[in-house]
């Protein structure tokens, strides 16, 4: 038996090396690095101007308020329409449904600079299709990129289009698994569909939804291409610039490893803290 678990080791130490070393290492290479003053060498142990900073700097404090913003407002909308599109892909009056499924799946294929740059065509001012469109029905043009409040709206929309089909899938495998003795009983029993979505649906997909929801979670906490790339790295003046792209700044940027280092950690505490609430949360309402 030890014989055959060496050899099981042996195949396997190949893995685990690299695993090791670009895994294992690094991250407590970085939680090492998060007490470190990285500005110039000779590194030296100063916790006070990497964790002592996080909190009295106005930069990270608004691009954690950023966040929460996408957090508390984009997440919530997307699994809302995310819902219904998996109830609308599930229901049998729908013709060619496969290729339906494909097209509501296909935003997350799209390579991220791409659906970036079109994103930033259409939302241009002068001679983008949503400012011509508006100026075709008499509302006035909006410019996107230089207002706050726009420029966050379609950062969120953005991120909506590419996500919300994605999870419409996950959440349209939970729909699949519902017997459909539950529905049929419901039916005999005189049960409106509006009741049976709310009393029957919505309580047996709550398992999927909430992994759904951490999965938002995780992806909003490191939320960087978007506002990269279609609002020109957090524009206008850190309107839209999130934990991720403030991470990348000061890591690749300004070459703070020891601060980015703080800020990654900071990142994970966070999005652990907020999913495990909606854990504990979730498993008290079941």
């Amino acid at each position: 038996m030890r014989r055959k678990t060496g050899t099981a080791y042996g195949f396997l130490s190949p893995y685990l090396l690299v695993f090791a070393i670009f895994w294992i290492w690094p991250i407590f290479y970085s939680f090492w690095l998060s007490f470190l003053n990285t500005r110039q060498p000779p590194y030296t142990f100063r916790p006070d101007m990497t964790w002592g900073r996080l909190f009295q700097d106005a930069a990270f404090l608004n691009a954690m308020k950023n966040t929460f913003i996408v957090l508390l407002v984009q997440v919530p909308l997307m699994i809302a329409l995310a819902t219904l599109m998996a109830v609308l892909l599930n229901s049998r009056l729908l013709k060619a449904r496969g290729l339906m499924r494909f097209a509501f799946f296909a935003p997350v294929v799209v390579g991220e600079v791409a659906y970036a740059a079109v994103f930033r065509l259409m939302f241009t001012a002068e001679r983008g299709v949503v400012n011509k469109t508006l100026e075709s029905i008499g509302l006035p043009q909006v410019d996107w990129f230089s207002n706050p409040t726009a420029a966050m709206a379609v950062l969120m929309m953005a991120v909506t289009w590419r996500w919300a089909g994605y999870n419409a899938i996950l959440i349209l495998s939970g729909l699949q698994s519902i017997p459909d003795d539950v529905y049929e009983a419901a039916t005999l029993d005189r049960v409106s569909p509006v009741r049976q979505f709310f009393h029957i649906t919505l309580p047996l997909l709550k398992p999927v939804i909430l992994f759904c929801i951490i999965l938002s979670i995780i992806g909003t906490m490191q939320l960087f291409s978007e506002p990269f790339l279609i609002t020109n790295r957090g524009g206008p003046a850190g309107a839209t610039e999130t934990l991720g792209l403030f991470l990348y700044r000061q890591g690749f940027t300004s070459l703070n490893f020891g601060y980015a280092s703080a800020i990654a950690y900071t990142i994970a505490a966070i999005a652990v803290a907020i999913a495990g609430l909606n854990l504990l949360f979730g498993r008290e309402k079941a």
